[in-house]
């Protein structure tokens, strides 16, 4: 059975990250955009990332350029603004597709785990986030307008499950 901890994927700086690190966390996994409406966010999700991973929470942050190039920027201009911006400390990765051909393969996975509104597997803006348990399986999949505050439930949740 697939689960998160079969991909591997690519920090912000180039390095590469095994998922199977995070085994036994709890992962929320996120497209992000510097340029977006749902922007804003960036906080509610480092307000997150300080709550919880003492836990075992650990929230990715995946920057995504497909929906109204809104993240043109360079892997350093989008570390920069998040810090700057919005006090990002969880770990950002490299700018992915999340959608089509190029569509990297841990969202190709998300998607097919956890569908969107009407069954549907595409992205259909920034910001949209999966939570996977402990156990590197998908648990919920979140549209963009809901707030990261709206997830905590399902995160208190998930942390109280061991693996």
């Amino acid at each position: 059975m697939t689960s998160l901890s079969n991909f591997t994927v690519h920090r912000i700086d180039g390095t590469e990250l095994a998922l199977s690190s995070l085994a036994g966390q709890v992962v929320l996994v996120v497209n992000t955009a510097s340029a977006c409406g749902f922007t804003p966010q960036l906080a509610g999700l480092q307000t997150l990332h300080e709550t919880y991973s003492s836990r075992g929470l650990v929230v990715l942050g995946f920057p995504c350029n497909q929906f109204g190039g809104q993240d043109p920027g360079s892997h350093d201009q989008i570390q920069a603004f998040c810090q700057l911006n919005y006090g990002v400390t969880f770990p950002m990765m490299a700018k992915v597709n999340v959608n089509g051909e190029q569509a990297d393969p841990l969202f190709q996975w998300l998607k097919t785990e956890a569908r969107g509104l009407l069954g549907s597997q595409a992205i259909k803006w920034n910001f949209t986030k999966f939570l996977v348990g402990r156990d590197g399986q998908v648990i919920r999949r979140y549209a963009p307008q809901d707030a990261p505050a709206k997830l905590a439930n399902d995160i208190e949740a998930a942390l109280g499950k061991h693996a």
